[in-house]
């Protein structure tokens, strides 16, 4: 399974149609070295006749694979899960249509903090002029040549449109440079002509991001009040988020928690933000959703070092009781109670928090985190105790027991990338633990319905590790033709659809009480989904297609989808419809 038989397309420079110059270097080969020198040898792309001179340049670009997408949240979500594992992604598309299309998985780039570059072509200085001369309008375009980019501004670090090969150079570095300094999305666009216009060659030296420091008496002030909270706690805990990773600070982290012997937890977003493993480790804290022994403790905390998290209303429970108790640093600064420090960053306040536990006495302290649940705990106290006398039905937590029971025993957890969408299976996996670092990417924050089978491929790209996703069947259907892309390029991804035909987790916040047995107690209608073969859509979509209604099935299923090398697997879970985890129960109670 360690194989995840990643197609690494080459192409002959000598196959280039007789239209493209192989002599001049252009503003798209600039670019596309500039990637390539950043890791990025991967673009997910949309064709289009605007951006044709990039897409042009990049199927022939050697070191850079073009990774045809399906449509335009397949190749976004892609993008996006391929940053969050090789820590910069791109992603070409076409004007107008195109990029509006992307624009919700943009979005949640920037929310997440993941660095996609985005990268279209707009009308040109001729057709601009057509514009003017005889009011025409030109296709995909709302009438506004620049709304592409405005729309952009607002989910993006930088949003540029160049007008012409001057300077390009120059105006592409400081944009690469933004995404890669603040881990999150830039747009850019050309006059489609500029693509294919010269450019000189970049310096063999990869960009690197730029480097705020904090105000030397303002860190002293963050930190000498921070050990004041600190050392006066009786239960101190460390709170870990995604921004952690983000910026590569995780071994910093894990000389805090070493020198500190603090316990620590994760959000849902930054699970896996350290290999879940050792006597420190708690389990993720997804509020209600939790393991009790994690919200025991989390709520027991008298100081909360909570260190890149980005608290979304999933957290208002620990928020409202913890707040005045935080020690908060992230990407907007410092805060330590109710003393705020906006021009402190987290690098320098961790690595100065780090010298003075190292410095103290006092510390390391002694703590050690309670063994966590054996199987099949804790998915068994959390199954659904309407179907407790019937062992054969599959329910959200007996999926999660027996899949990760086999992926333990076959010590195949290294081996594997997990993506979710917003959805009852992303609050059941974080109960999940043992996972290795950066190897569960979720839609925790924006919580997008679809994004984990659009992710599935970037995922797999990205980390080299086979794609393990959890879907809704209604964010499954959002963006199926994402399986094609998957046997597009001959990767291995394992794609479990939660088959219940409805919006469970939609249902939960809406009615809990349609849970109820009975035929009194309904979903609403709205929740309700169409009921599809998936097996016929596999097929059709060039996926190995497997339908497992009972855990016998399950079980005897997982070593065959193991052996599977060359071809995407679409796995149909059949569930109960009023299947309520107790993960989902005690957040919907909330």
């Amino acid at each position: 399974m360690a194989d995840s038989n990643i197609s690494n397309k080459s192409r002959s420079i000598a196959t280039a149609p007789a239209s493209i110059s192989t002599a001049t270097f252009t503003v798209a080969d600039y670019l596309l070295t500039r990637l390539k020198q950043l890791n990025v040898t991967d673009v997910f792309q949309i064709p289009g006749d605007y951006v044709k001179h990039f897409t042009q340049a990049l199927e022939y670009f050697d070191g850079v694979n073009t990774i045809g997408a399906i449509n335009e949240l397949d190749a976004a979500y892609a993008a996006d899960a391929y940053a969050r594992t090789r820590g910069l992604a791109a992603v070409s598309l076409q004007f107008g249509v195109s990029t509006y299309s992307a624009l919700n998985a943009i979005a949640g780039a920037w929310v997440e903090r993941s660095p996609i570059v985005v990268i279209s072509a707009t009308p040109g200085a001729d057709m601009r002029d057509i514009t003017d001369m005889y009011d025409v309008l030109f296709h995909h375009s709302t009438g506004d040549l620049n709304s592409d980019r405005a729309i952009y501004e607002y989910v993006t670090v930088k949003a540029i449109t160049l007008s012409t090969n001057v300077g390009a150079a120059e105006q592409i570095d400081e944009l690469l440079v933004d995404a890669i300094t603040e881990k999150r999305p830039v747009y850019i666009a050309c006059y489609k002509e500029v693509w294919g216009q010269p450019c000189e060659r970049p310096p063999a030296t990869p960009l690197k991001p730029r480097v705020t420091r904090s105000p030397e008496l303002a860190l002293r002030n963050a930190v000498d009040q921070a050990w004041a909270m600190i050392t006066q706690a009786k239960s101190p805990l460390i709170f870990a988020g995604v921004e952690v990773l983000r910026f590569g600070l995780s071994g910093l982290l894990q000389k805090i928690i070493d020198a500190s012997g603090f316990l620590y937890t994760t959000t849902t977003l930054g699970k896996s933000v350290l290999d879940e493993q050792g006597d420190k480790f708690i389990g993720t804290y997804s509020d209600a959703a939790s393991i009790e022994a994690v919200r025991e403790i989390v709520m027991a905390s008298d100081c909360v070092l909570t260190l890149g998290a980005i608290i979304t209303d999933d957290y208002l429970t620990f928020i409202e009781a913890k707040y005045a108790d935080m020690v908060l640093a992230d990407t907007a600064g410092v805060r330590a109670g109710y003393f705020k420090y906006g021009d402190v960053t987290m690098r320098d306040f961790m690595e100065a928090l780090l010298a003075r536990f190292t410095a103290s006495k006092a510390y390391p302290i002694k703590a050690k985190a309670p063994p966590q649940p054996k199987y099949p705990q804790p998915w068994a106290a959390n199954s659904d105790p309407v179907y407790d006398a019937q062992p054969q039905i599959i329910t959200y937590n007996r999926f999660f027991a027996h899949t990760m029971k086999f992926l333990q025993d076959k010590d195949l957890l290294k081996d594997i990338v997990m993506t979710y969408g917003v959805s009852s299976s992303m609050y059941v996996a974080t109960n999940c633990y043992g996972l290795k670092q950066g190897s569960f990417v979720s839609s925790a924050a924006w919580q997008c319905i679809g994004f984990e089978t659009g992710a599935a491929c970037g995922a797999q790209l990205g980390s080299g590790k086979r794609a393990w996703t959890v879907a809704g069947d209604g964010g499954f259907m959002m963006v199926c033709q994402s399986l094609s892309t998957l046997a597009r390029n001959q990767l291995n991804a394992v794609i479990f659809v939660m088959s219940n035909q409805v919006y469970a987790i939609e249902q939960v916040y809406v009615d809990m009480s349609a849970f109820k047995p009975g035929p009194k107690h309904k979903f609403d209608a709205f929740d309700i989904l169409p009921k599809w073969d998936y097996l016929a859509l596999a097929k059709a979509f060039g996926a190995e297609g497997i339908r497992v209604e009972t855990v016998d099935e399950l079980n005897a299923a997982l070593p065959r989808i193991a052996k599977i090398k060359d071809k995407p697997v679409l796995v149909e879970v059949v569930i109960p419809q009023k299947d309520l985890p107790g993960q989902m129960y005690r957040l919907g109670s909330e």
